[in-house]
């Protein structure tokens, strides 16, 4: 039984003594995973809109698709299926969206869309942090409703912590966070660091960090896989499914994003999107930059 319960570490520091050594134009692999759950990987913000931004002009959105494609790749390496929500910095807007409120609308509407439509989906959005002062770093978890997305959550918040020495808890996420609040299977949200912090924001720059990060969260899914498998009851999946169908049949006629959707099933189709920010006094049981969350 010990023997087990290390094995999700051991495999991913196994993994990250050869990642390192590779660059990361050749980390492409094809999953081969049981095809039972998907794990939809979100790379936070994107296109017009590229979230926090460090004191040195970085992008919090460049950083969060470094981190989501190298999670692609470790996920297919173990055997995986995974779809992202975007594969560049570039985002394909529709045509009817002429504003920028419009335009972020969509894009959240669109992510969400992908994943209730994606069947035994498991939510993995990737952000990073910024706050008023330079002091708060370390990555933190949040999670949607259910009791899966929270053990899940405190499960990829300890190898945070093993791997990239984070010493914040795992905590549930504010109930303002559209894209949690709408999807419908177990969910979290990963602040890898913060982006206001020198020191941290150098770290997350780099892609032996970045590797890091990616192996905590592949190692997570590995030691939850076999319970986020057990969410999904016959029962479950059919009442799942069912409402999925209905909600799109009712937004099929509202939503273009919706028949894009629909034509890239399956594919990494360049979507539109935008995550509303949210910063650490915005956390729930967040007394302020220094205190637990």
């Amino acid at each position: 039984m010990r023997f087990r319960s290390l094995f999700p570490a051991a495999a991913a520091l196994l993994i990250l003594s050869v990642l390192l050594t590779v660059p990361a134009s050749v980390l492409v692999f094809e999953g081969r995973g049981t095809g039972r759950l998907t794990f939809v990987i979100d790379a936070g913000h994107g296109g017009e809109d590229g979230g926090a931004v460090g004191s040195d002009g970085t992008l919090e959105s460049e950083i969060n698709l470094a981190v989501a494609l190298r999670l692609e790749q470790l996920l297919g390496l173990c055997g995986y299926p995974s779809v992202l929500t975007r594969r560049t910095a570039e985002l394909v807007y529709p045509e009817t969206a002429g504003t920028t409120r419009e335009r972020k609308r969509a894009d959240l509407e669109y992510r969400v869309a992908l994943v209730n439509g994606t069947e035994r989906a498991v939510l993995l959005s990737i952000h990073q942090n910024k706050y008023s002062a330079s002091g708060p770093k370390g990555a933190q978890v949040f999670y949607g409703e259910g009791s899966e997305s929270e053990a899940f959550a405190k499960e990829l918040q300890e190898k945070l912590s093993v791997l990239c020495g984070s010493h914040r808890k795992a905590a549930s996420i504010s109930p303002e966070i559209y894209l949690l609040r709408n999807v419908r299977c177990p969910a979290v949200l990963v602040e890898c660091g913060f982006l206001s912090n020198p020191g941290e924001l150098a770290l997350l720059k780099t892609e032996a960090y970045q590797t890091k990060l990616a192996l905590a969260m592949t190692s997570a899914c590995i030691a939850r896989h076999s319970e986020l498998e057990k969410s999904y009851g016959e029962g479950l999946e059919r009442f799942f499914l069912y409402v999925v169908r209905q909600r799109n049949h009712q937004m099929a006629g509202q939503m273009p994003c919706l028949r894009r959707l629909e034509h890239h099933r399956g594919a990494q189709g360049i979507p539109w999107r935008q995550h509303r920010r949210h910063y650490p006094e915005k956390c729930a049981g967040a007394p302020g930059p220094d205190g637990p969350r």
